[in-house]
This record gives structure tokens, sequence and C-alpha cells, in this order.
């Protein structure tokens, strides 16, 4: 490209997701993910390919087809792929070329027969060596490959997503009977397939109807539902030849004209709610009715066609639900035909696979869940086969060759069920929801306290969220010993949160009934106002949870500054809250702020001595959450320097 030529959209690489190499030092090919509603040669995720030919260093296209149909929602599509790998004298042309051949080629597997023009579509091909440096692209246009200098990375991603798109979501339980011969079971296969054949087409049936509503918990303010008919759709025109409508036709009161920012808030109270989790949400609702108008009165007709042999009757069910990403811009009508059926047969299809291998023994369960994992800017979905429970080895493995796939670590839970995005409570702007029992609490307090006045240091925090126990919540008055207790109330918060465990935070005589149980503590235990400690916590937290933990003694509150590099390395590394324990009091410290080079520190205390209502900010202005030097302006020490202190510091689990 020359200098004096005018750089457009389509001679620029948007780059939108935070990670384009997903694992460094390590080769391999990934995918390149964009979408049909973006300008060309947008990336805003990739995947890594998980299956290699047998015959051959190729991908498996069969299985990583049948992978990302599943795993990719209707919207997003595969635009090219990146080779990781090789050195500096490799000829980059050539990989690029061999990896776009490669993206094509899974898009044919994809797509299908879907009617798009794979020949002429435009490709990514791009290039990274293990060395480091920049990522080399080419995009193959009519048969030429062309490198391009013009890359951007681009800031405000979730903005790009969500400001111009929305989810459209719809469930479908199926109940499918499959009748065969009583003496002929090899015939059961054939039947079943004929079976599912005619619930595929029924999708595309012209006497289909489809409802579209907003799912949203504010009914006041959400537009009425919409009633589209399946005779009405278009299901032969592609939907890269499709344009979008400009926003202002969806004030049209004809439902063939809408768009699907008619069911879309027309602003965000705030930038920091655009994500996936805070999207427009619209919901499809699949009706079929058989019957129609007559000109004259009939009585109701029943047809009898009897078996020519004794014939066994079963029932198989699935339970569909599909995620699409939708450009608000696009007509209703489009959207349905092109991204919701499409997705409902894909998904419908992948798991009559499945079923077919038992299909005259036990059924597997599946159940689809849709994610969004960190990294990635827009939801994906997976299926689980809930005969196995998510401990059993097949289900870790499946979880663990999606870690691998997305990029995700080893060492956390990040698509269990519990993960999964949850549409059936509808969320009001904020987001905000709680499957606790009883009232919510407060959650990540210290989000947004004033900093810690040490200069030049380097803050670790806390990962993830936890919950704020404190004296006298929930009813219960254990104000003067109970601080332990709610400090690992605070900690067990936290494995929740992050889905280590679905158990409930338990209360004090649950904390006190375990330590018995494992012989710590007599009988006489429980019920009682006693004191707990750091090593009480760690036997609770390693007979509840399974969790061990790392125990740092020192012998005076003066040497609690001398921890700091190690507790710095412990939030970096764990991400865990910590129990301290000195004297009669217990804290829960959240993070450190240390200069290395000074030696100056702060310790982020949230304490469980509150016994307030849970009003944010009269805790942080009352100090309750926040930074607490050592020796304070005033000379006065925060830790006593005449006790002993024991900190607790669980161990994340590695576990996926």
């Amino acid at each position: 490209m020359k200098a004096t030529e005018k750089v457009t959209d389509e001679d620029t690489i948007k780059i939108f997701c935070p990670r384009l190499v997903l694992i460094k030092n390590e080769p391999g090919l990934q995918w390149l993910i964009g979408s049909p509603f973006f300008p060309p040669f947008t990336i805003i995720s990739t995947l890594k390919s998980i299956h290699t030919s047998s015959s051959s260093s190729f991908p498996d296209f069969i299985k990583e087809s049948d992978d990302l149909r599943t795993l990719l929602i209707k919207g997003l599509d595969v635009i090219g792929a990146l080779v990781a790998g090789g050195s500096s004298s490799d000829d980059g042309e050539k990989n690029a070329r061999e990896a776009i051949g490669w993206a094509r080629k899974l898009r044919e597997f994809v797509i299908g027969g879907g009617g798009e023009n794979l020949e002429n579509r435009e490709l990514i091909g791009a290039v990274a060596g293990l060395s480091g440096g920049d990522v080399k692209f080419f995009v193959e246009r009519n048969g030429n490959v062309t490198a391009f200098d013009s890359v951007v990375y681009e800031e405000n991603q979730e903005n790009f997503v969500w400001e111009r798109g929305c989810l459209f979501r719809c469930n479908l339980p199926i109940k499918m009977p499959v009748y065969f011969p009583v003496k002929n079971e090899a015939d059961a296969e054939k039947m079943y397939l004929r079976a599912a054949e005619a619930v595929a087409s029924s999708f595309k049936d012209p006497l289909a109807t489809y409802m579209v509503e907003r799912l949203s918990k504010d009914i006041s303010s959400v537009p009425q539902p919409v009633i589209i008919r399946g005779v009405d759709l278009d299901f032969n025109t592609d939907l890269t030849n499709i344009k979008l409508v400009d926003d202002k036709a969806a004030q049209d009161s004809d439902a063939k004209k809408l768009t699907c920012a008619h069911f879309c808030l027309k602003s965000k109270s705030s930038p920091g709610l655009i994500s996936v989790e805070n999207a427009d949400v619209i919901q499809v609702s699949v009706l079929f009715n058989s019957s129609g108008k007559s000109p004259k009165s009939s009585a109701p007709l029943a047809e009898y066609f009897p078996a020519l042999e004794e014939a066994r009757l079963f029932f198989v069910n699935f339970e569909l639900e599909v995620l699409c990403y939708v450009a608000k811009d696009l007509l209703l009508m489009s959207a349905i035909s092109k991204l919701i059926v499409p997705a409902l047969v894909d998904q419908f299809n992948s798991m009559k696979k499945a079923v077919l291998p038992k299909l005259l023994v036990q059924h597997p369960q599946l159940c689809s869940y849709h994610f969004n994992p960190p990294g990635l800017l827009h939801p994906i979905t997976v299926i689980y086969e809930l005969n196995y429970g998510e401990t059993e080895l097949k289900q870790v493995e499946v979880r663990r060759s999606l870690h691998t796939r997305l990029g995700l670590p080893f060492d956390r839970p990040l698509l269990r069920i519990a993960n999964a995005l949850d549409f059936s409570m509808m969320k009001d702007g904020s987001g905000n929801s709680s499957k606790r029992k009883g009232p919510s609490l407060l959650k990540d307090v210290h989000i947004g306290i004033p900093s810690s006045g040490v200069s030049g240091g380097v803050v670790s925090l806390v990962q993830g969220s936890y919950e704020y126990h404190h004296y006298l919540q929930d009813g219960f008055d254990d104000s003067g010993w109970g601080c332990a207790y709610r400090s690992l109330q605070t900690i067990i918060s936290w494995f929740r949160l992050q889905h280590y465990t679905s158990i409930d935070v338990p209360s004090h005589r649950e904390i006190q009934q375990a330590l018995v149980e494992i012989g710590d503590k007599d009988p006489s235990f429980i019920g009682s106002r006693e004191w707990i400690g750091a090593i009480e916590l760690s036997f609770v937290l390693d007979k509840l949870l399974g969790v061990s933990c790392k125990i740092i003694n020192v012998r005076s509150g003066a040497e609690l500054p001398e921890k700091c590099r190690e507790l710095a390395l412990h939030f970096e590394n764990q991400g865990t809250p910590i129990m301290i324990g000195g004297g009669v009091l217990a804290y829960t410290l959240l993070g450190v702020d240390y200069n290395e080079v000074s030696g100056d520190c702060a310790f982020l205390i949230l304490d469980p001595h509150y016994t307030g209502n849970d009003d944010h900010k009269k805790i942080v202005n009352g100090g309750w959450c926040g930074w607490k030097k050592a020796v304070d302006s005033k000379g006065r020490n925060f830790f006593l320097h005449d006790k002993f202190y024991n900190l607790l510091l669980p161990q994340r689990p590695s576990m996926v």
C-alpha cells in the first residue's frame, strides 16, 4: 500500500481481542473470529485449534467444525487463521496462504450448504514467531495474498461489540416420539433419524410462529411482543447479502419492518455497564400451530395408520437453548431466519448425533449452557452431558479441552455450570442478582476506596469477588467473640463466588460442628462463644471445601511489614483473602501496597468488628474497609507489638 493512499476500514485490520496469541512460546494454529456485522477484517477473539488429523499435521476439520458449530454463537464466524511458530527465516506469505486455506476449508465444514460464496470471501492469514515480535498479517483477495501493514489494536473493546449489537435467546424443549419394530431393533436408528429430520424441517415450517419480546425485569418500559410468521421468512438469502436498516425503521409498527433496535435500550446508564452480562437480551419463543382458517365449518378428522407388526414407542427429550449475536440495525425477520432458526437446527443436530450411539440404552441428558469467560468479548455455548457429575473424569476432560481451546488457566473453574450466564433471573439495569438465601450482602467493599498513601508502591489485591461478613449479621449477636468466624465466612464466600464450591456459607454453629466432627473440639464446643484462630480456620476449610492453607507465624505485629513481599506474591498467584489473627482480634486482608525499594507498605483491611447496617459509604468512611499502615501518621501501631500473629493463606485449588 502506498503512503499516499487513503486508508479505509477495508484496508485496516482491527483487533479487539485482549490477547491475540493465546499460548505464548508454543506452536499451533488459532482461528480468528469476527462477525458479518463488523467492518471487514475485524478480529474480536481467537480460538485455538486442538484437533489434528491422524495422518498429517493438518487440522481435523470434521472435529474442529463440530466443536465450533456448537461453541460459536450465530452472528460470529471464522474470518481467518493465525499460525504461531517457526522462525524469522520462514516464508511468511506461504504460511499465511496455508492458514487462509485452512480457514476457508473450516468455513466449508461449519457452514455446509448455507449458500455462501466461500470462494469470494476475503480471509485473513496471520503468522507469529515464537521469539516474539509483531504478528504479520496477510489478506487473500480474488486469489491474491497481500501483506497488510495497517493493523490497529483497538480500545473500548466491549463498547464496540455491545453498542452495535444485542443477544437473541431462544429455548425450545422437544419431546420426540420414535416408533420401531420390536422384532427388528436395527430399524430403530433409521426411524430415529427420520423422526429427527422431520423435527429439524419443522423449524422452517410456514405455519410456525415466532414471538419476539425483550427479556427484562422492568415491564413498564418494555415494548409489546411482536409476532412474526414463518410464511413471511426468507431462508434462502445469505446473511452477508442482507443490508442493515437505519434505526429509524424501528419506529415502524409493521413487524416486517421492525429492526432489533426496537427492543434495545436507547442508552446505558453508565459506561461500566457495557458488557455481555448487561447486553440487551431479546427472547424468541417458537410456537407451532397446525390448524388454519377454513371457509366452511367441518368436524375434526382423525386418521388411523395401523402398524404392520408389533412396534415399540419411546421418547427422546431435547432441551434446546441458543444464543445469537445480532446487529441492532438488522430486521427482526432476518434475525430469526438467518440466525435463530439455523442455530436451533445446528444445536438439534449436535444433540441428535450425541444421542445416536446410546439410542436403545440410557439416553444422554444433554443441556446447553452459555458462558462469558474472562478475556472473551462474546459468550460461547457448551453442551454438557448431565449423566456425569461435574467432578467425574469425563466432564473434567471436556472442560480441560475447552480451557485449552480458549486459552484459559487450568487452576480455576471458569466453565462449570455455576459459571453459566443465567437468563432466567431477569436483571435490572444494574445487572444485580443474588442467589443467597435471606438479604444480600455487600460485595467487593474495597472497590473505590481512597489510595493507601504509599509512594511508588505496587498494589496486589484479592482476585475476584467476596461478601462482607461482620458482627451482628443475620440477626446473630457474636459481638466480642465472632470476628474469626466472620473472616472465615468472607473467605468461604470468595470460594463460592469463584465457583470452587456450591455449599452455603456456614453459620457459626456449623463451623463449630465441623471442628467437633474432625475431633478438634469436644461436643460442648457447639453453641459456645469460644474464639477460634487461624489453625481452626484451616481445619474447617479443609473439611468443608477440601482447601489447603499456608500459615505464616510472626512473633510480633512489628514484624508484619517484613512479610509484605510474601503477601504480595500470594495475592498475585493465589488471589484469595487472608485471615490475620493476633491476640483477641481477627481481620481479613484483601491486599497490600508495597514499595520494594523504600520498604514502605500498607495493608488493605476488611474489619469484621463492624456492627452497623450494610451502608457502603458508612463502612468506608468509618475505616472498616481501608488501607492501614503498620504505624499511622500519629505514630499509632495498627498491629500490636506485644502480640504474636498468625496469617492464614488459603491456596487456590488447581481444578477446572
